[in-house]
């Protein structure tokens, strides 16, 4: 079993910055495939930003030139750096394992999920 620790979440300003780390558990953290998601209010859970095992990642759109995925194995910690923060990132961010990672489409959904933790971006 797997056990995901998101930490890292807050209240930001626009154009401000905040990291967030994802803990996960076991030795196994080094062949997964990881992925942050979010959910805004009244929307559906997307895909962020996917990184694979060997280092290979993959952003939505939205975030491309702001945002960076990043993994510490040393630590079984993954991070999410997001810079030039918009209201519209306000959401509740998830770390989620155990999916494939394809290098025509980058990360899909895997088994495991964190508890998520809260961005609010606003003035």
């Amino acid at each position: 079993q797997v056990q995901l620790v998101e930490s890292g979440g807050g209240l930001v300003q626009p154009g401000g910055s905040l990291r967030l780390s994802c803990a996960a558990s076991g030795s196994i953290f080094s062949i997964y495939a990881m992925g942050w998601y979010r959910q805004a209010p009244g929307k559906q859970r997307e895909l962020v930003a996917g990184i694979s095992s060997g280092g290979n990642t993959n952003y939505r759109d939205s975030v491309k030139g702001r945002f960076m995925i990043s993994r510490d194995s040393a630590k079984n910690t993954v991070y999410l750096q997001m810079n030039s923060l918009k209201p519209e990132d306000t959401a509740v961010y998830y770390c989620n394992a155990g999916g494939p990672y394809y290098s025509s489409s980058g990360y899909g959904q895997g088994a495991y999920w964190g508890r998520g933790t809260q961005v609010t971006v606003s003035s």
